[in-house]
């Protein structure tokens, strides 16, 4: 018996005649790690969806044909039936975490399932354990790939033997990445059904047992693999015209952050030059993200201090709104960021001119989109919106927490070129953090490691291929399969 099977599925959102999807039939197999992948806004989310009965008990529209889950139909089910028996992850981790302290958010759904006490302690231990994480931190103090870890071992706890995964490698680095995909491989070989959506192909490939892909909202089987990756895992050349820098822009002298009794860094000392591109690497949780925070100074170091030549009044005054038109910063989340009513107005809210907001808008391809809500976007088309707003802003500083996820390949290279071009066409300093190998070094003229809470290391773009290329060296995993 197949895990979930469509039989000529087509599917609409509420007030719209546009297809999402047009008759697609699609399976996956107990016992197999099953891939599906696609450009952006394509309808992968909302194959998802409709698979985990999101749609359309939460989300309307017109759906035809059959989804069976164990052989049996759930059209008219509610969700918490369905939800019985498929495990869902989310794209957006903060959509999914609702309690303050790890425990509590792994415990909750082992509690709407009526588990026993004893049973569900064990579970919070093993799941915690799997995946790195300690029961007792505050999910708010958690990185981007931390709280990914999180969902997926909520997911876990339950025990279903179905599995959907909507990007959940995301925001994790290389090891976090080897090590969920190692932990799904596994729970296949036990008989579970996985079904993981994803543009890290290179991370997922090697690990998927079949491959689907989704085009203009058709399904079909991709039975070549390699030749798959290979079309879609190649590093993307830096086409920067501008490289070196104008003298010191930031420097940053012993600063450490501290929330209760978790240091998050201890003593970061390093320097950012004017008009460079400086990339921050590490793993998650090593505090790329809380670095970040503080050079923009959306918090404050706990210990140290970050001087700083862009606004020589600082400390005569009170920075504010002419601090942010001048430091531009795009979040992990785009979704802490979007808030008008529709693309247009959200580009245009902090833009330097109509005109320029216009460009911008065209520029990241999101021209089209302008009429939508911000928040009614795929993922990878929220993320181009935000980066488009900010860089309206024209700011002097482009700060950039994982500015490529949710990103096909091609739409990867796309931004990677835009994001050059600003930078050689108005002269900023962008500081960008990033997990994905593809595009790390064509976004740096200098890197720098953070290890241990501090910064381990600096160097150009050597040091971003040395530090994949020793994730990657005991695998060659992209060579196979």
């Amino acid at each position: 018996m197949k895990a979930i099977e469509l039989k000529n599925v087509s599917f609409s959102y509420e007030g719209t005649e546009e297809k999402v999807l047009k008759n697609v039939n699609f399976y996956v197999d107990y016992g197999e790690v099953a891939l599906l992948s696609g450009l952006s806004g394509e309808g992968k989310s909302t194959l998802l969806s409709l698979i985990s009965g999101i749609i359309p008990n939460v989300t309307a529209g017109v759906a035809a044909g059959e989804i069976l889950i164990d052989g049996k139909g759930i059209r008219g089910e509610k969700l918490s039936e369905v939800c019985r028996r498929v495990g869902v992850v989310l794209q957006n981790a903060d959509n999914q975490i609702i309690q303050k302290y790890v425990e509590d958010e792994i415990a909750f759904g082992c509690e709407n399932f009526a588990f026993p006490p004893e049973k569900i302690s064990a579970q919070i231990g093993r799941v915690c354990r799997i995946m790195r994480l300690d029961e007792k931190w505050l999910t708010r103090s958690l990185s981007g790939g931390q709280k990914q870890r999180l969902i997926t071992a909520s997911a876990l706890a339950t025990g279903q033997k179905i599995l959907l995964l909507d990007e959940p490698l995301a925001n994790l680095d290389t090891d976090g990445a080897e090590l969920l995909m190692n932990i799904l491989r596994s729970l296949a070989r036990a008989g579970y059904a996985v079904l993981v959506v994803e543009h890290r192909l290179d991370m997922v490939l090697p690990y998927a047992d079949s491959v689907w892909n989704i085009l203009r909202g058709e399904v079909t089987r991709i039975e070549n693999k390699r030749e798959y990756l290979l079309s879609q895992a190649v590093a993307i050349e830096d086409n920067s015209q501008r490289h070196g820098f104008g003298g010191i822009l930031f420097d940053i002298r012993g600063v450490g952050y501290k929330v209760k009794d978790r240091e998050i860094l201890k003593e970061v000392s390093f320097t950012v030059g004017k008009n460079e591109r400086l990339l921050l690497l590490g793993e998650n949780g090593c505090g790329k993200t809380t670095l970040l925070r503080l050079i923009a100074r959306l918090c404050k170091p706990t210990k140290g201090e970050i001087a700083q030549t862009l606004d020589p009044a600082f400390g005569k005054r009170k920075h504010g709104k002419s601090w942010f038109k001048r430091v531009g910063v795009v979040y992990q989340n785009p979704n802490y960021q979007l808030f008008m009513p529709t693309v247009e107005k959200e580009i245009g809210f902090n833009a330097v001119s109509v005109e320029y907001a216009g460009e911008m808008a065209r520029l990241f391809g999101v021209e089209h989109l302008k009429n939508r809500h911000p928040q009614s976007l795929s993922e990878g088309q929220k993320r181009r919106v935000s980066i488009a707003a900010v860089a309206a802003g024209r700011p002097e500083v482009l700060i950039l927490d994982e500015p490529t996820v949710g990103q096909d390949y091609a739409g990867l290279c796309a931004l990677v070129e835009i994001l050059n071009n600003l930078h050689d066409k108005t002269d900023n300093t962008m500081i960008t953090v990033t997990h994905d190998m593809r595009c790390a070094e064509a976004l740096c003229d200098r890197a720098v490691l953070i290890r241990d809470g501090k910064a381990a290391e600096s160097g150009g773009k050597e040091l971003v291929r040395d530090y994949f290329f020793e994730k990657y060296n005991d695998r060659g995993k992209i060579h196979e399969s």
